[in-house]
């Protein structure tokens, strides 16, 4: 039995080029989220991060 007409998706050859941005547009990141449940997802990431930053200070003060 022959492979020769399967190929593995990660062997494929690659442009070396890749996609080209100018500075100006690779700068414009722009955070979407659509769903209320993505939202509330970020927000207490933002939050939690210095929340348990706070707490391990405390802790190895304690």
């Amino acid at each position: 039995m022959s492979d020769q007409g399967k190929t593995d998706p990660s062997e494929a050859p690659h442009d070396k080029r890749g996609l080209t941005r100018s500075a100006l547009e690779a700068r414009q990141g722009r955070i979407i989220l659509r769903k209320r449940w993505q939202r509330v997802v970020f927000i207490a990431g933002l939050v939690g991060i210095p929340v348990v930053g706070v707490a391990l200070t405390w802790l190895a003060a304690a």
